[in-house]
């Protein structure tokens, strides 16, 4: 026969009683902190359990692969839980978007490859013209620097012929006695004072 012990017998009486009040059941009370230390316990070092570092390495690992394992199996959870709900909310309006949305993508993808062809040819045009701008500013140059090589010769030429002209009037050996007697024969005068305009406004008298 089974022994019923009495506090077995007095909560399944409290069960059975149907609705009754709150009862309590009394708990030892705590020590004071003013309490003095048992007597058994006097003396005693608390000294904490010895940790293998080894198995503490491993528990840890183990712990951090426990803990992403619960998450990565949380979030497929609460993914899959929401997939079911949208797909529930929406039915066929969401086939019906995910059809919209891939041809809209298609469009896209077309439109883009054919932008990008427009602006492959349109930087082929920029860059030929460039080049053909470069050239033209290259032949331009050419053209400059030779002109300004035939002004410079022109130049040179016309300085020798009017250094060829003026040493027709050079005094040399030969006509020194005659360009004598012509400056004796013919004096100037070089003393004379100009005006602001350039004009003569006196002059002395040769003696």
């Amino acid at each position: 026969m089974f022994q019923v012990s009495r506090g077995t017998g007095f909560r399944a009486a409290r069960l059975l009683a149907g609705r009754s009040p709150v009862l309590l059941d009394s708990v030892r009370g705590r020590k004071s902190r003013t309490d003095p230390v048992a007597k058994s316990k006097e003396g005693r070092v608390k000294v904490p359990p010895p940790v293998d570092p080894v198995e503490m390495v491993v528990l840890k690992e183990r712990f951090s692969e426990y803990q992403m394992i619960l998450r990565a199996l949380r979030m497929q959870f609460k993914e899959e839980v929401l997939r079911r709900k949208y797909e529930e909310e929406t039915g066929s309006q969401a086939e019906e978007r995910a059809r919209q949305e891939a041809e809209e993508h298609r469009a896209l993808m077309a439109w883009n490859r054919e932008e990008n062809r427009r602006q492959l040819s349109s930087r082929i045009l920029r860059l030929q013209r460039g080049e053909e701008e470069e050239q033209q500013r290259r032949e331009e140059a050419a053209l400059q620097q030779q002109q300004q090589q035939q002004d410079f010769i022109l130049e040179k030429e016309r300085e020798i012929l009017r250094l060829q002209e003026e040493a027709k009037t050079f005094i040399t050996l030969e006509n020194l006695d005659q360009r004598i007697q012509q400056a004796l024969d013919q004096p100037k005068n070089y003393n004379y004072a100009i005006d602001r305009e350039g004009r003569v406004a006196k002059q002395t008298v040769l003696q």
